[in-house]
């Protein structure tokens, strides 16, 4: 497991401080991060580490359908598993250079070797790709906020790094306010998605119309909650019928 930075443990980044005094993190609060949400169906992406967290980043990668290589000398069974049913490749080796970063789209180093975290980091680096060395900030540039996930909504929650002990605890409050309910109602919004690109004739008509369904009366979270979801198609239907006659 890659340490983590902290006053009085060895340093583990390119600064080399030889005990750590974090000047890798002191500034972390005050990086402004663009969020973004990308596409990995299909794209390649390495993970370096065979690990408990290297299993955990696989999952994460192959969740988002991601074409994953493991590389790594040995691997936790889990992994060798997924290698073994071919959801992932595993290059069973270490980390050979700039060359495994080839068609490469992002790449997360979960080693417990700072020496080859630093190389995968500077290689990435000379080829302006998505890098991230778990638990050492500034070996990253960008990092993994956590995720709650219900059918097709995600939310992202960022800490900036300073307390995944906090981040995991609004992951768990954040899971019990937006459930079940709301995904099934993006399903059913995005249903009518097509119908309003091709009769609405303006953004602002869009976002009327959606605006006007999603924080209307009755409220369709209260309604699919309560079991009620064809009370919901009927509203959506009655919105659409609404909007194509104004």
């Amino acid at each position: 497991m890659p340490a983590a930075a902290y006053a009085g443990k060895e340093c583990v980044c390119q600064f080399r401080r030889g005990i750590c005094d974090q000047t890798c993190v002191r500034d972390m609060l005050d990086t402004p991060f663009y969020i973004a949400c990308l596409k990995l169906s299909g794209r390649r992406c390495v993970v370096v580490g065979g690990g408990e967290i290297g299993l955990e980043k696989v999952e994460g990668l192959l969740a988002c359908d991601a074409d994953v290589t493991l590389i790594a000398p040995d691997a936790v069974p889990e992994l060798a598993a997924l290698a073994a049913e071919g959801s992932i490749s595993w290059e069973r080796r270490g980390y050979a250079g700039e060359r495994d970063l080839e068609g490469v789209f992002m790449v997360i180093a979960s080693t417990d070797d700072t020496d080859v975290n630093i190389a995968v980091y500077d290689d990435a680096e000379r080829r302006a790709m998505l890098v991230n060395v778990v638990d050492v900030p500034p070996l990253c540039n960008f990092i993994l906020p956590a995720i709650v996930r219900t059918g097709p909504l995600a939310i992202a929650i960022s800490t900036a790094g300073a307390s995944p002990a906090l981040a995991k605890r609004m992951k768990a409050e954040i899971s019990e306010l937006f459930g079940e309910e709301y995904a099934e109602l993006a399903v059913m919004l995005n249903d009518v998605r097509g119908w309003a690109k091709g009769t609405l004739a303006t953004y602002q008509d869009r976002k009327t119309f959606f605006e006007g369904i999603v924080n209307g009366d009755p409220d369709p979270i209260a309604l699919l909650r309560a079991g009620e979801t064809q009370a919901v198609r009927e509203l959506i239907e009655a919105a659409r019928s609404g909007a194509a006659t104004t």
